[in-house]
């Protein structure tokens, strides 16, 4: 391994990239390749002569050529396709390409259409990208990530497949998720490709379909669990404390038994987090305050009801209770204020739940005065109507759970009631927002966890809320390795949710517009970051600069897709 680094000639200011050969292996490195726009200079010096086409592009010729392409095919997974080839040969061109349509491209490089290239992952393999560990190479821990392209790694997104948004164990093909994640931290952070890492830990897998399936590229025995599971973590999180000192670990994707344990068990440990439970969890606080704030009401005021409550519920209700005790209530009185519903209907303290859902479960003395259809049971329905809830969020993956009986009895609690619908891809949606303004007669405030097209409410045409983690975890990874923080702590994901809904004026949020757009992904990502950096030096867990020097540390950590001179050095 190398270092990567992007050098300033001390003679003149002069950025430049030293590159370590020269000729064909050249135009053959996706973070290297310039395709046909390597200049007439860098021709001579690097033994490009004949290797490309005479004519010298330029990177808008380039992004012309290849969008011209990309628009072509006619299907997401064609178009995602594409881009992972293009991807797989020009790393700056793709940035340049997505950056530039990133509210069209950002659908196909990753949710919702990353989830049928990791269904589909052993069958469309072509060119490995990032590090595989198995299960049986855990004393090879420290020479796999010895493999990785470069030595100054500051960035991990690591998953074992389990947990793959709303599809399930994809096995080995939850690689899909990591490098599409790295690729939303360069568009939209900023951080250089060079220094993002995707690892897929491949400690088997319990899809039947994929065991069965001749072709499959993973470990072919069911998931370890117990002691031996969690030794590949344990040696994992060794190995990268040796390896990659200073890397920043994202959890990702992991099974709702473990996800909560291993970010519990190891955030004191090394510099990490979890996207599914803290992410989500400040995005959707954004969003619930752009909406609750946009009607002129506080969060203490609210009642919640969540459909779904495994590790993204957990993670929204975690970072809930601690906004709604900013605004005054107790820890008791915020909890009391939530409603959890797993597959058993409302969550009880008295039915084992699990340990994401235990801080939250109801007492029997909650609900003894209700009227309920199924006491053995309490379902939605119930639940919306006895406890007069005023905002419902479903991270269930259960589409149409949302029925219209339960949206207009909302409708009936309040006079604009907040649904979230945050499950993804599209077809896994608690309902579509289409069908929540038609229960609702337009009156609800809506986000979803997947894009969805416009919808024309009573002649008018409202976009809909995308409640996507991108606004979240670019910005939360780049104020952390700029702040050179030890550990990544709740209070900088609060404070990451708050420099979010700061963005959105409170009358744009009345007409349900609960985020920025995506196309402003960079700006708000270098708000969160330097949010999160604040937070990281106030706690003492930082470097203390003042403000303005740590808004200077971001701004010029941010990496801009743009083609640099090169200079050969051996």
């Amino acid at each position: 391994m190398r270092d990567f680094a992007i050098q300033v000639d001390p003679m003149n200011g002069e950025k430049y990239i030293r590159v370590p050969f020269k000729g064909r292996l050249l135009v053959e490195h996706p973070i290297y390749n310039k395709g046909s726009a390597f200049t007439e200079q860098e021709r001579e010096q690097l033994d490009l002569h004949g290797v490309l086409p005479r004519h010298s592009s330029t990177m808008d010729e380039q992004v012309k050529r290849v969008y011209e392409n990309y628009s072509k095919k006619t299907s997401p997974i064609e178009k995602f396709i594409f881009l992972l080839g293009l991807l797989d040969r020009n790393e700056t061109l793709f940035y340049r390409l997505v950056l530039d349509n990133a509210e069209e491209m950002l659908p196909i490089v990753y949710t919702p259409t990353v989830g049928e290239a990791a269904k589909t992952f052993s069958h469309m393999f072509r060119r490995p990208r990032g590090l595989y560990i198995a299960a049986d190479q855990i004393t090879m821990i420290d020479s796999i990530l010895a493999n990785a392209p470069f030595s100054n790694v500051n960035l991990i997104v690591v998953t074992d497949g389990e947990r793959i948004l709303g599809l399930g164990d994809q096995g080995v093909g939850g690689m899909a998720i990591p490098v599409g994640k790295t690729s939303l931290y360069v568009v939209g952070a900023g951080l250089h490709p060079a220094l993002c890492l995707p690892i897929l830990l491949d400690v088997g897998t319990n899809n039947k379909d994929l065991l069965n399936d001749p072709l499959y590229l993973g470990l072919r025995h069911e998931r370890l669990t117990g002691d031996e599971y969690y030794s590949v973590i344990e040696h994992f999180v060794q190995s990268v404390k040796r390896v990659f000192p200073h890397a920043l670990v994202q959890w990702e994707d992991f099974g709702k038994q473990h996800a909560l344990r291993i970010l519990n068990r190891y955030r004191e440990r090394i510099c990490s987090f979890n996207d599914d439970i803290q992410g989500t969890g400040a995005v959707t606080l954004a969003a619930l305050l752009s909406a609750i704030y946009g009607k002129g009401e506080k969060l203490k005021d609210q009642i919640y009801v969540f459909f779904g409550f495994g590790q993204a519920g957990y993670g929204i209700a975690n970072i809930l209770t601690h906004a709604m005790i900013d605004e005054g209530l107790t820890e008791k009185e915020a909890k009391e204020r939530i409603y959890p519903l797993g597959h058993n209907g409302l969550v009880f303290d008295d039915t084992n739940p699990h340990e994401y859902q235990a801080p939250f479960a109801r007492s029997r003395a909650d609900t003894g005065s209700w009227k309920l259809r199924n006491p053995d049971k309490i379902d939605l329905y119930d639940t919306v109507l006895n406890s007069k809830a005023t905002v419902l969020i479903g991270t269930s993956g259960m589409p149409n759970s949302f029925t219209a009986e339960v949206l207009a009895q909302m409708a009936e609690n309040t006079a604009q009631p907040v649904i979230f619908a945050l499950s993804n891809p599209n077809k896994k949606c608690e309902c579509t927002p289409e069908q929540a303004f038609t229960a609702t007669n337009g009156s609800c405030l809506i986000a979803t966890g997947s894009p969805f097209d416009a919808v024309v409410v009573n002649g008018e045409t409202r976009k809909i809320t995308q409640c996507n983690n991108m606004y979240i975890f670019p910005g939360v990874g780049l104020g952390a390795i700029v702040s050179m923080t030890s550990k990544v702590t709740d209070a900088m994901f609060y404070a990451a949710a708050k420099a979010l809904q700061d963005l959105i004026p409170h009358s744009a949020a009345a007409k349900g517009n609960l985020l920025p757009e995506i196309s402003d992904i960079r700006k708000v990502s270098e708000e969160v970051a330097f949010a999160v950096a604040k937070e990281a030096r106030d706690a003492g867990l930082g470097i203390h600069l003042a403000d303005d020097k740590l808004r200077e540390l971001i701004s010029h950590a941010i990496w801009n897709p743009e083609y640099l001179p090169y200079r050969y050095e051996q």
